[in-house]
């Protein structure tokens, strides 16, 4: 499965109009993808719309991608918009697809979205290093998401619904309690170049 994410910058209070801009530009006729994730930061970089599609191929990716180039209003939001970044992602080949909370049964409301350098070499060993640790993780909250960019700087974003920050802190205390997170090994594969952004869905975010 393949994914992008794209974060847009938004004057203050302009959110939930941004955001029925950005259902509407994602269900447009032509528009390929399927939307999944439409947040606003909270803690974080602030004034900031995360926006998740998910993609069955890269070539509809990458389709999609040239569609939003073209457009004159990206996401509907070419006047609104202060900044627009796009990244294109390969899901873990042993995750499960991203689907909506109706049918997932995954639910935030609090979704952590962090981002994690991935040191030379350190690609394959932290897939398999997840693939190992998460089912025992999963057990104390769910991994919704790990996906490896396909462009920038080597790296991989991981997203986790929580149902509140204390349960948040919680579920990653007892996690390192009782070692089971981080997977053994992994931090050695990784860089300093960390980033963690808590977002909160919007309305019309299928993930909620």
């Amino acid at each position: 499965m393949h994914y992008e994410l794209a974060t847009l910058t938004l004057p203050f209070g302009t959110a939930a109009q941004a955001a029925e801009r950005v259902r509407d530009f994602c269900a447009a006729p032509g528009a390929g993808g399927e939307l999944l994730g439409c947040w606003t930061s909270d803690i974080g970089v602030l004034n900031q719309m995360i926006v998740l599609r998910g993609f069955a191929t890269l070539e509809a990716l990458e389709a999609e991608r040239e569609r939003t180039r073209h457009s004159a209003s990206p996401f509907g939001c070419g006047e609104l918009a202060q900044s627009l970044e796009q990244h294109s992602y390969r899901g873990f080949p042993w995750m499960a697809p991203v689907r909506p909370s109706a049918e997932s049964g995954l639910f935030g409301p609090v979704y952590e979205i962090r981002t994690y350098g991935i040191r030379p070499g350190g690609l394959q060993p932290t897939i398999d290093l997840w693939q190992q640790a998460v089912p025992q993780r999963a057990r104390i909250s769910p991994c919704l998401v790990a996906m490896v960019a396909l462009d920038g700087p080597l790296r991989f974003t991981n997203i986790w619904p929580y149902p509140s920050l204390d349960a948040r802190s919680q579920a990653r205390s007892a996690a390192v309690a009782q070692g089971i997170w981080p997977p053994k090994g992994g931090p050695a594969h990784l860089t300093t170049a960390m980033v963690s952004t808590i977002a909160l869905p919007t309305a019309v975010s299928p993930l909620r």
